[in-house]
């Protein structure tokens, strides 16, 4: 049945795809994905959010629980979805193997969580913390993409994605790892899927604090010229 699910669930991914590659025709294959990715970062983050803040139960005390007909709703939407993705990546070849290890590492700890029946609850926490930031990141591409990215917008959008990926995913995503690692109810091979999320959320982060350092620079340099510029001409309007 779950099997069944998941197919369906690919299928409909695929299908908005090709739905949205009519409607708009005179974009690219990346746009068209990209908004795939967008409807399900805003769907799966809602989703995620309702279950584990209101349905429940909390994952910080609950991890390795069995699983709840939501919880596995929302990881066969989120399956259907990262096979959708992962095979777009492989035939299009536009991301490197960073993200096509995150793609893999969600789609084994999506399984696992289904075949065994338990740590949903855990796994669902960890969809909501990476994809939570997911929207940021194509709004910020499509920024790039019609020209506005270099504006308040852009900054912003950038300030808000380094802000909630500090916080969500390696900050509250260390507390998850910690209850994951010390509960007695998580299989071992669950604790070693959540390390290596973990591990994985920390290479992005470096490159994010790299891409930061380097934006922060570059905002100064132009700032400063524009500082000298300003004195110039007015030093120049002066001795006019």
């Amino acid at each position: 049945m779950i099997l069944l699910e998941v197919c369906c669930c690919l299928i409909g991914w695929i299908s908005l795809y090709f739905a949205f590659c009519y409607l708009n025709g005179q974009r690219g294959k990346e746009w068209n994905c990209r908004l795939v990715t967008l409807t399900h970062g805003i769907l799966i983050v809602c989703l995620t959010a309702y279950i584990s803040f209101i349905d429940g139960p909390w994952p910080l005390t609950h991890a390795g629980t069995e699983n709840t007909p939501l919880q596995i709703l929302a990881l066969v939407v989120s399956l259907g979805y990262f096979l959708f993705d992962f095979g777009w990546c492989i035939c299009v070849r536009t991301e490197g193997p960073v993200m096509l290890a995150h793609h893999t590492m969600s789609i084994a700890g999506i399984l696992l969580a289904l075949g065994l029946g338990k740590s949903a609850v855990e796994t669902c926490a960890v969809i909501f913390g990476s994809e939570i930031t997911n929207p940021l990141l194509q709004a910020r591409w499509f920024l790039r993409q019609v020209g506005r990215y270099d504006s308040l917008w852009g900054d912003a959008v950038d300030l808000l994605f380094i802000l909630l990926f500090a916080l969500v995913r390696v900050g509250v995503g260390g507390m998850m790892l910690y209850c994951e690692l010390t509960s007695p109810r998580p299989s071992l091979i669950m604790k070693g899927g959540g390390l290596a999320m973990y591990t994985l959320a920390w290479v992005f982060m470096v490159d994010i604090a790299k891409f930061a350092c380097k934006k922060s620079r570059t905002k100064y340099k132009r700032w400063h010229e524009m500082c000298k510029l300003g004195e110039v001409n007015g030093h120049t309007g002066k001795t006019e």
